[in-house]
């Protein structure tokens, strides 16, 4: 009698739970209902379940609990329960599976006026890449990847001369306007998810996924990878911005084609402050932030701030000062020498000589201890 009294607490307690429960989904900020309504359905199914199970159990330890001078029948089949019960995990289990089948079928046919963005993860950062003017999206092969060129676009296809290469972390889109997400990854399993748009989708290596939303609400919301794709996952974020088609248009100008992003850096002739600035925009792009703060922070490599002229010890025992040459070195071949109580997960980059220059300029430039 104590196990069914328990089971019946447990029952009643996780409806009240559920009930007054104050964690429900983030906002809706899309098109997606839908979502939210197959949600819905597969808790009141599983829940129905799991008050009428329990509850059975609950009557059956109460009804057949053991009595002086009663004997249990043997029973080893029986036709009717088992048709029953058939037919009513049949309807439970389509009920759980059609809605989202339908759901999911409508999830990755976009409308034929929808914008294409393609979202690239790597480790441990995203970038975008728009159509320009032209309203098409360049071919790409990995045939075609350079350092310069992260999305391998194809230099010849004329349609991806004037695409649009965003290197940040934020995305802006426009209000009410559907969007198809193209993704790709160039590394390893990445996942794209903003919750309040209630839009995901597993971006697997040497595939290319999709899906569509219309952000219906404007404002800034957080982009975040969902599955686990190393030690700097954690960091793996970013921000979509939703605002009006003015403010969207003026901020995909701000960004430079990919023809552009093809020409060589201009000479920084400032000084070091311009070299230190052309830095940080290459620690942006190749995804350095992600790892490296410039705060003092603690992330998955050492912060930049006070680097530059440290002592840091190495996992092999021995001491070194942090200075050019250990810089350059450590960045071309980062997994040469590992610094003490930083785990060896930095990749391997493909700089030029002036991106290695202004790097280090960048770090420098973050003080010394």
């Amino acid at each position: 009698m104590v196990i069914a009294l328990v089971l019946l607490l447990i029952v009643v307690a996780s409806v009240v739970f559920h009930l007054a429960t104050p964690w429900w989904l983030t906002p809706l900020a899309s098109n997606w209902k839908a979502m939210d309504d197959t949600l819905t359905i597969t808790i009141v199914v599983t829940g129905v379940f799991f008050v009428v199970i329990n509850l059975f159990v609950v009557y059956a330890l109460w009804r057949f609990r053991h009595r002086k001078g009663h004997k249990a029948s043997y029973e080893p089949e029986n036709h009717k329960l088992e048709r029953w019960l058939i037919g009513v995990t049949t309807i439970g289990i389509v009920a759980l599976l059609a809605p989202g089948l339908k759901v999911y079928a409508d999830y990755v046919q976009p409308p034929g006026d929808a914008m294409m963005v393609e979202v690239l993860g790597q480790q441990w950062q995203w970038r975008y890449r728009f159509p320009g003017p032209d309203g098409k999206l360049g071919g790409s092969d990995a045939r075609f990847y350079t350092g310069s060129n992260p999305f391998a676009v194809d230099p010849a296809d004329p349609a991806g001369r004037d695409d649009v290469v965003v290197t940040s972390n934020e995305m802006h889109l426009p209000l009410n306007r559907p969007v198809k997400m193209v993704l790709r990854s160039h590394d390893v399993l990445h996942d794209y998810f903003v919750p309040q748009f209630r839009a995901r989708m597993n971006i697997v290596p040497g595939q290319v996924s999709w899906f569509w939303f219309t952000p219906s609400k404007a404002g800034k919301y957080e982009a975040m990878c969902a599955q686990l794709c190393g030690v700097g996952h954690p960091q793996m974020r970013g921000y979509v911005v939703i605002e009006d088609d003015a403010a969207f248009q003026a901020w995909l100008k701000s960004h430079p084609s990919f023809a552009d992003s093809l020409a060589p850096p201009k000479a920084a002739a400032a000084g070091g402050d311009a070299l230190a600035a052309r830095g940080k925009e290459v620690a942006q792009a190749r995804g350095c932030v992600a790892c490296h703060s410039v705060d003092g922070s603690v992330g998955v490599g050492p912060t930049w701030k006070g680097l530059y002229g440290k002592m840091e010890n190495l996992d092999d025992g021995t001491t070194v000062r942090v200075d050019d040459s250990f810089l350059r070195d450590f960045i071309k071949e980062p997994t040469a020498r590992s610094i003490k109580g930083f785990p060896p997960v930095m990749p391997k980059m493909d700089l030029s000589a002036e991106e290695l220059d202004a790097l280090v300029a960048h770090i420098k430039a973050q003080g010394q201890p």
